[in-house]
């Protein structure tokens, strides 16, 4: 390897990728989430090396890991990512009444619960803005978010997403979603305002896939009520989750972001207790909060969130 270099140049696209794989862990997985084959990945990295002159991966078992070289690396990659995209803001607000579309990345449920009343806010006072949106969870949307391929990321607080002390991200709390209990109408506790989940320990549950942010949060909140719950369904669609419960096919945890679900034969309880949440929030990359559209973004998304937030659960 050459010795580093005074004068030694960079491609930014090339340490993308060296992020996505401290991201991923894997050079399969890397390639899967960039579109490109793992010797593309392999290439790009390689040449990467040969830029700065330091190895930026080691042999680990059957794969590969970041050497220390790659590790400071990339401490240096995300500040420059940062002063990258304010320059791009600086350069953005110099045309004053800028007119443009922002797009937002957002899980399912956010999508349903929360854009609409954002679009309702920006064509109050932002008529010349357009949002586009595109349905993505962590740890997929900040994959785009890195790629620019989106410019707003709407994630939930879960081991996908990542820490809030990530230095890439510039976060903004949303809401607090409450989930409540989904019962068959003729549940023998259906009748109670207040369900301790201890209560539904021996009951069939309805949990979305583990990799999902309702999925892992169910399976929390029940270990942190002492047990493990019996899935004996895994659903990821509301509509066909709300309808399994209905048919007495089992009980489930529902965020109130998709609520109501209107099905004469479901009933929503409230958990005794403190109640359980999800926590969303808004991420942009770090130094694109001063871009103006991306301000007004949020502000709309922080509108919808505050409409949005603690509707009481409806009955059958």
């Amino acid at each position: 390897m050459e010795p580093v270099s005074n004068s030694f140049t960079v491609d930014l696209r090339r340490l993308g990728v060296l992020r996505e794989l401290a991201r991923r862990g894997s050079l399969a997985r890397t390639a899967d989430a960039l579109h490109l084959t793992p010797s593309a990945v392999s290439q790009q990295l390689a040449a990467l090396a040969r830029e700065v002159g330091v190895p930026l991966l080691e042999k680990h078992g059957r794969g590969v890991r970041l050497t220390g070289q790659a590790r400071i690396l990339l401490e240096h990659a995300d500040l420059m990512a940062a002063q990258w995209e304010r320059a791009r803001v600086d350069l953005a607000a110099w045309e004053e009444g800028r007119r443009g579309a922002v797009t937002v990345g957002a899980f399912s449920s956010a999508v349903n619960g929360l854009l609409p009343g954002a679009v309702r806010a920006l064509a109050a006072h932002h008529p010349d803005l357009g949002l586009r949106v595109v349905e993505a969870g962590a740890p997929d949307v900040f994959t785009l978010l890195d790629a620019r391929e989106i410019d707003v990321a709407v994630a939930v607080d879960f081991a996908a997403a990542p820490p809030r002390t990530d230095p890439r991200y510039s976060r903004t709390a949303l809401l607090a979603d409450v989930l409540d209990i989904a019962l068959p109408a003729d549940h023998p506790r259906a009748g109670r305002d207040r369900i301790p989940l201890q209560d539904l320990a021996a009951d069939a549950w309805i949990v979305g896939d583990a990799g999902s942010c309702c999925g892992a949060v169910t399976r929390s909140v029940c270990a942190a009520n002492g047990f493990t719950p019996d899935i004996r369904h895994a659903v990821d669609d509301w509509t066909a989750l709300a309808a399994l419960v209905e048919s007495g096919l089992g009980v489930a945890l529902v965020p109130r972001l998709v609520q109501p679900l209107h099905r004469p034969g479901l009933v929503l309880r409230r958990p005794a207790g403190p109640p359980p949440v999800r926590h969303v929030f808004a991420a942009v990359r770090a130094g694109s909060g001063a871009d103006p559209a991306q301000a007004a973004v949020l502000d709309a998304l922080r509108t919808a969130a505050a409409e949005a937030a603690g509707p009481t659960p409806a009955g059958p």
